[in-house]
């Protein structure tokens, strides 16, 4: 039986009412919060990413702000700069396998079967997909399970390569930590889903245009390609029958959230802005997303990566299980346990 991972950093968001009822001083932008830091920029967002700089909302309603308290913090650290440096230093699969001292085959078939998780990814000028991963999850895996650096290798799961399916996972769950907005959270999962889906679930054109609005950005595609595009898609889009209806039941969930918290944007005129209600939601079918089913999972990881929401056997140990729907009272609402389930990890 696999399970759906998670991942378990600290929470990276500051709710805005507990922020504004304990001022913390002046609000650095990114910009100048990672010079302070003394971070390259993408160092930075990685470290607000996985928890280890903390941000409150921009009262202009911009980017979110790191406030002169939480720098002097960091860099009152006994460590600093280095030891933030080192907890978001990445590595390609040539130097991951050099700091575990293995053949860069041995490492890469540890991620394809789902014993590390990629944290990172981008495109490279042959269009091939490059993964990084974080330095300390490798540290950890070589403390943690030296078994698997030695010896046989790690049995193929039916040629199932899991890094995308565990990135997304990872992703998701990092984008979600980072806003209090529900419609930025219902957008960073609906990011997993192609436009039929999306279609299908958010009937209404303003809400689809609010998500797409609200969609996080990945990486950018130099030059324009349609073919780079297609590459990216594969990455960034769940594939697999499962994990496209784990996807659509999280969605699902927060749209509701996002609903309760205000209604998505509309033109004037219209009679649900006007009444200053969101418009009704459809009815979920069978082809949707059933209420009630036990989510789909990715691939569970080593117990390096994120943890996972229950027990799970080793990788390639008992043949994957899969969970029937369990019955619903018709008229129940909708669980909105999981996407809470997956900002905070369990």
């Amino acid at each position: 039986m696999t399970v759906f991972t998670a991942v378990t950093t600290k929470n990276a968001v500051v709710p805005a009412v507990a922020a504004g009822a304990a001022p913390a001083g002046p609000r650095l932008a990114p910009g100048a919060a990672a010079r302070e830091l003394e971070l390259r920029r993408g160092e930075f967002e990685l470290a607000v990413q996985l928890g280890h700089i903390r941000t409150v909302p921009d009262p202009g309603g911009g980017q979110r702000r790191v406030t002169a308290r939480e720098v002097a913090r960091l860099r009152a650290a006994a460590d600093f700069p280095e030891g933030l440096r080192e907890r978001v230093r990445t590595v390609g699969t040539g130097e991951g396998a050099d700091l575990l001292g293995i053949a860069p085959g041995r490492f890469t078939k540890l991620a394809r079967t789902g014993r590390l998780t990629p944290v990172r990814c981008y495109l490279n000028r042959y269009r091939a997909v490059v993964w990084l991963y974080l330095a300390d999850e490798l540290v950890e895996l070589a403390l943690r399970d030296p078994e698997l650096l030695s010896g046989r290798h790690p049995e193929p799961d039916g040629g199932q390569d899991w890094r995308a399916r565990n990135w997304r996972g990872r992703r998701i769950a990092m984008l979600a930590r980072q806003t209090d907005d529900q419609w930025e959270q219902a957008a960073a999962v609906a990011s997993a889903l192609d436009s039929a889906h999306l279609a299908e679930i958010v009937r209404d054109p303003y809400e689809r245009a609010c998500l797409r609005r609200l969609q996080p950005e990945t990486f950018r595609i130099h030059p324009e390609s349609a073919i780079a595009q297609a590459i990216v898609d594969r990455v960034l889009l769940a594939d697999e029958p499962d994990e496209i209806e784990w996807f659509r039941l999280l969605l699902v969930e927060a749209l509701a959230d996002a609903r309760d918290q205000c209604p998505a944007p509309r033109p004037i005129g219209d009679p649900a802005a006007e009444r200053g209600i969101p418009a009704a939601a459809e009815p979920v079918t069978k082809r949707g997303v059933p209420a009630g089913v036990e989510p789909p999972t990715p691939r569970p990881l080593g117990r390096t990566g994120p943890r996972t929401a229950a027990p799970a056997p080793r990788p390639g140990g008992a043949e994957r299980a899969r969970r029937g729907p369990i019955p619903r009272a018709k008229g129940a609402p909708v669980q909105r346990s999981l996407l809470r389930r997956l900002r905070r990890g369990k």
